[in-house]
């Protein structure tokens, strides 16, 4: 009854009352090649210390988190000051909900004000949202109001924006109007290699920087292309932290930012939550998904924040929302902005170099291993691509089992034509006695 709320004579009423004999009856429409035809193959229930038990024997499985661990690709290890976890679990910021009623709501409007302006900052743009679920649906609704904005429908894609991002944009957009149209990267830059496909029927380019592979793109030069046939520039950014070092998308020329904001003092948790990071200009603010907060004033002067737009369908027409998207990571988006006001500029700019320095000392060292290369020439932010002599899963796992360090991510996961290429990520957090470590153990692989 804990976990399921109606009784046998409950759903025996409910049956009776539709003129159904069972429950077989009510699912009777659908064909029967689809319907597994057995019982499904999981144990029977379970006491409460039987099922807390068993969780804590499947956690005990995980061991990776122990581990020297050089994975990057889109969730990072960083160091968060103590002073996040502890603000953000107080109650009244840990059981807040949807600051409909702005005149009870205020703390909770006032920090998603702080951090839309937080992430104006950084990106170089001019009005952010409250947040979105993650980067990957950030980026896929970048596309769809790039349609909107443009009313054109082709969106140009690099092939170095993240696999799964770009897997989620397609989920996205497959029954809409959308052309997806992939370009390819230059194989020895490791940059976007051309935009083909580019016409004054393209709503939109999309690229990433520092892009899947770790180099930084040349962000104004694409951006012009771009615009000289109307079309808008979308920019992802996976690894939030490169904002401390690298120039700003905006300032570069890019119309929609969108990003993940994990870095900033959000733990990786094993994939999520995280929080999705979404700016523009303020032309294009009404089309623009998710919530916005801003500030107003009463007949005194008062200032007071309120929720100034959510153009979902629940507040406006249905024809003209923007996103079923109708809410923000409102705990999330508040630890990441403990963390922006804790680290501050200076703070943010020294983690951003550390990640830089320490990633070039990494890829140096492993460049000079017989047998071992890094595979391309772009400037690279805190990742980058080694290029092995046999199959990278094979020495991965060798470097994991006999050293117990996680060495990369096998880039064969997602290109299966680069069979032996594996991305490396370095952070603040990787002292230099584990970088040598790694190469020690890539040095000694026979």
């Amino acid at each position: 009854m804990r976990y399921i709320p109606n009784s046998p004579e409950e759903r025996e009423e409910m049956l009776t009352a539709v003129g159904l004999g069972s429950a077989d009856e009510l699912f009777r429409s659908i064909p029967s090649d689809v319907q597994l035809g057995r019982r499904l193959e999981i144990t029977e229930a379970l006491a409460e210390p039987e099922v807390i038990g068993a969780m804590e024997s499947f956690g005990s499985r995980n061991t990776a988190a122990t581990k020297p661990s050089f994975l990057g690709a889109g969730v990072y290890s960083h160091f968060s000051p103590t002073i996040v976890d502890h603000l953000i679990q107080r109650s009244e910021f840990f059981t807040s909900y949807t600051p409909y009623q702005p005149e009870i709501s205020q703390g909770t409007l006032q920090y998603i004000f702080e951090f839309q302006t937080l992430i104006c900052q950084l990106t170089g743009m001019e009005v952010a949202n409250a947040s979105m679920y993650d980067g990957s649906t950030a980026a896929a609704e970048a596309y769809v109001m790039a349609q909107r904005v443009t009313r054109r429908d082709k969106i140009i894609v690099a092939d170095t924006v993240h696999p799964e991002y770009r897997e989620v944009a397609r989920t996205y957009t497959q029954h809409g109007a959308a052309e997806i149209v992939s370009v390819g990267f230059d194989e020895a830059t490791g940059q976007i290699a051309s935009l083909d496909g580019l016409d004054d029927k393209t709503a939109a380019v999309v690229i990433q920087s520092p892009n899947f592979f770790g180099c930084v793109e040349d962000i104004a030069a694409i951006a012009e292309k771009a615009h000289a046939v109307g079309a808008l520039l979308i920019v992802v950014v996976t690894e939030a932290i490169s904002f401390g070092l690298l120039k700003s998308p905006g300032e570069c020329g890019a119309d929609i930012v969108v990003g993940e904001g994990q870095s900033f003092g959000v733990p990786m948790s094993f994939g999520g939550p995280h929080v999705g990071l979404f700016a523009t200009q303020e032309k294009f603010v009404r089309q623009m998904p998710g919530r916005l907060c801003g500030v107003a004033y009463d007949k005194n002067g008062n200032r007071g924040f309120v929720l100034t737009l959510s153009t979902r369908e629940q507040h406006i027409r249905r024809e003209k929302a923007t996103s079923n998207i109708c809410t923000n990571q409102g705990l999330i988006a508040l630890a990441a902005t403990i963390y922006m006001e804790a680290m501050g500029k200076k703070g943010l700019q020294e983690v951003a170099v550390q990640n830089a320095q320490k990633a070039a000392y990494a890829a140096k060292r492993i460049g000079e291993i017989d047998g071992f290369e890094i595979a391309f020439s772009a400037p690279k932010f805190n990742e980058f691509v080694v290029r092995g002599p046999k199959r990278a899963a094979d020495i991965l796992e060798t470097v994991r089992s006999e050293n117990g360090i996680v060495g990369g991510l096998a880039l064969s996961k997602y290109f299966g034509d680069r069979p032996n290429e594996f991305l490396v990520c370095v952070t603040e957090t990787m002292p230099k006695a584990e970088i040598d470590r790694l190469t020690d153990a890539l040095a000694g692989l026979r």
